[in-house]
């Protein structure tokens, strides 16, 4: 017994370990045949990796609030249709590189909404990235200073799912235009964004600034998205 399980051990085979280790202890071994046994294990040692990539994808993903669609609460009222969410939720808006435009008041949701879908792109196995967005464009600057900007940029377009966060709190300047549209221009089509702004997305144009740039990256966001307009009070307030 003690061979078998540092062999496992050995092969990394923490998951196919502990189940064995508990068939032992509770003397069910013997009680499955071969292919039984085979599956138990294998079945355990499989849900164990997916356990610990989801974990690795959460962590490095960074989001605001520890926020899982089935704590979401869904009201109509408040602008969120159950329909849409569960669609959402399903991830196939980003096998087809699609976006998620969530906009509303302060303390209306937003970041949370943001953060569960994220946080339910990593159960589907997905790459995720959270960012506010001066984080974001404060990131850029530090890293053209660097030298690592182009590292930067393609690290991002890798991303499955790119959520910003607070977007349209201040007037952007000319070279965090560029680096916006830069971003926006690598994932079109390839990689979904999540974008939550308290300002409604026709007030975006204002914000990005330059007429050209602005419509540049809107016409890349806006017109495949999904919207998602909270309303109601906020949250901060009730609880």
């Amino acid at each position: 017994m003690k061979q078998l399980e540092q062999r496992m051990t050995s092969l990394r085979l923490h998951g196919m370990e502990r189940s064995w280790k508990a068939l032992v202890e509770t003397r069910r071994q013997h009680e499955l045949t071969l292919n039984e046994g085979l599956e138990v294990l294998l079945q355990a040692e499989q849900q164990d990796r997916e356990n610990k990539r989801f974990e690795r994808l959460r962590k490095s993903a960074r989001f605001r609030y520890q926020a899982s669609i089935e704590e979401l609460y869904i009201d109509a009222s408040r602008g969120l249709d159950n329909g849409l969410i569960s669609n959402l939720a399903t991830g196939d808006f980003l096998t087809k590189g699609e976006s998620i435009l969530i906009t509303g008041a302060s303390g209306c949701g937003k970041s949370y909404l943001a953060s569960a879908l994220g946080h339910q792109a990593c159960v589907h196995g997905y790459k995720v990235a959270y960012f506010n967005a001066q984080k974001l464009f404060l990131k850029t600057k530090l890293s053209r200073v660097e030298g690592t900007i182009i590292n930067f940029f393609e690290k991002l377009a890798k991303t499955n799912l790119l959520i910003l966060d607070d977007f349209g709190l201040a007037h952007l300047e000319q070279q965090q235009r560029m680096d916006f549209l830069e971003i926006i221009e690598d994932r079109h089509g390839k990689a979904s964004t999540i974008i939550a702004s308290q300002l409604p997305v026709e007030n975006w144009y204002d914000i990005i600034g330059e007429e050209t740039v602005a419509d540049a990256v809107l016409d890349r966001i806006v017109h495949t998205s999904h919207r998602v307009e909270l309303r109601g009070e906020s949250l901060r307030k009730k609880r």
